[in-house]
């Protein structure tokens, strides 16, 4: 029996994830003892944290969505915060364990696709973490429902997108700049690329556009507090010259309406 197109996707980037993770790739990497100095300036180089939830998170509970790897969730609880990680990745949660029993920390780990958070109760969390990786769901909605039916009333949603410009175009920026080679209305899966710091090799990744990426999030009952663009434009190499012509990624601030 095959399986649904959505359930297919979960599971090629569950492999997908597992490989990167087998080979070290830079987005699997843990985080460096320089890290965990000043564990929350890791996590929250916006501010964003401390600024609604005050200089600690002890006592705080965080959810990092997606992000299994050994950082986000062994960075929150050094930071004092009860920490849960949802990840569809055995080898990421896995290296998440790792790093929490090195450093006799307590995780709560649980192997799930982003869009399915039944295993937590409802306004549970203060915060929720949620690195790049909403490209790789169908549907983006689905997840951010699941955000706030899991977030406390003025819990907080930090979440990092693809942006979807940085989707639709080349790998490599040409002599005239970057090219679109993806219509922006695209539907399914992306076509496949070659490795590159913009896409996963393995991976099966959906084109949101802006409607979904953050008018989704205002159907949820998440109310857009902030939007930042990370530059990467002065790096060297390809990375940065293709960051001249397209932001790779965003990072959105979002805010739990009271019901």
């Amino acid at each position: 029996m095959s399986l649904d197109p959505d359930r297919l996707a979960v599971e090629r980037n569950r492999q997908a994830w597992n490989d990167l993770a087998a080979t070290v790739a830079p987005l699997t990497r843990p985080a460096s003892d320089e890290d965990f100095v000043r564990p929350l300036d890791a996590v929250d180089p916006d501010g964003w944290l401390r600024a609604r939830l005050g200089a600690s998170l002890h006592g705080r509970s965080v959810l990092c969505l997606a992000g299994g790897g050994g950082r986000q969730g062994p960075l929150c609880a050094a930071a004092g915060a009860e920490v849960t990680v949802v990840d569809l990745s055995d080898a990421m949660l896995a290296r998440d364990r790792r790093v929490a029993d090195a450093r006799g920390q307590k995780l709560r780990l649980i192997q799930a696709p982003m869009h399915d958070l039944s295993a937590l109760a409802d306004a549970s969390f203060d915060a929720v973490l949620q690195p790049v990786s909403t490209c790789y769901t169908p549907d983006v909605g689905a997840v951010y429902r699941e955000v706030a039916r899991v977030l406390r009333p003025g819990g907080v949603y930090v979440s990092q997108h693809k942006s979807p410009t940085s989707l639709q175009a080349l790998p490599r920026a040409g002599a005239e700049g970057l090219t679109l080679a993806t219509p922006y209305y695209h539907e399914g899966p992306l076509p496949a690329a070659p490795r590159c710091r913009t896409r996963e090799p393995g991976t099966v990744e959906f084109l949101h556009r802006w409607e979904d990426l953050l008018g989704g999030m205002a159907r949820a009952g998440l109310a857009i507090e902030d939007l930042r663009e990370p530059r990467h434009d002065a790096e060297p190499g390809e990375h940065g010259r293709r960051s001249r012509y397209a932001a790779p990624y965003v990072r959105v601030l979002a805010v739990r309406r009271d019901r």
